[in-house]
Formats: structure tokens, sequence, C-alpha cells
């Protein structure tokens, strides 16, 4: 819940970030070992690219399951947040290596 509302507030938070009318999003938490990954897929019909929102999603995601345990394990990390794919906008396609 968390991920979703950070990808609709995107805009309210980084600077410059245009306010995008988002058509779908989803916040994915999978459990891997020693820990989560955390997936967020979003799309807008808007002209630009929507890879803000999907980061910010998974970031707000990641802050929120470290505030929910951080008694139990503060020592957890939150590790690499990337784009693995993104489709349309002024730069197209992209997809992680």
């Amino acid at each position: 819940l968390a991920g979703i509302m950070a990808a609709k507030r995107t805009a309210d938070i980084i600077p410059l970030c245009h306010t995008l009318a988002l058509s779908y999003c989803d916040v994915a938490l999978t459990p891997k070992r020693g820990g989560y990954q955390i997936e967020a897929r979003v799309r807008t019909d808007a002209k630009t690219g929507a890879e803000m929102e999907a980061l910010h999603a998974v970031a707000v995601a990641a802050l929120t399951v470290y505030d929910m345990v951080k008694a139990a394990d503060k020592a957890m990390t939150i590790g690499e947040i990337r784009l693995v794919r993104k489709s349309g906008g002024r730069g197209g396609t992209y997809r992680a290596r």
C-alpha cells in the first residue's frame, strides 16, 4: 500500500518530476533467501515515462518494511534499487542487462 501511495505522490517529493495520472500501479514483495525482492509496475497514458514513479514506489515500500521490522533486526539493509524495464516516453524502450 505504501508503495502505491508513493507512486501516486512522486511529483510531490521529487523536484521537477511531472505530475502523472497512473492508469496502473502494482507493488509486489517476493520472499527471497535472506530478504525480499520488491518490484513495482506502473503505467500511464502520458507522453512521458513513469520510471520515477516505479522507483519511488520500490524505495518507499522498502523503507516501510524496514520500519515495520526494525525492532527485530536493526542491521537489515536496503539493497540495490534499479530500473529493470521501461517502454514508451521520449527515451523509448530500455531493458537492464
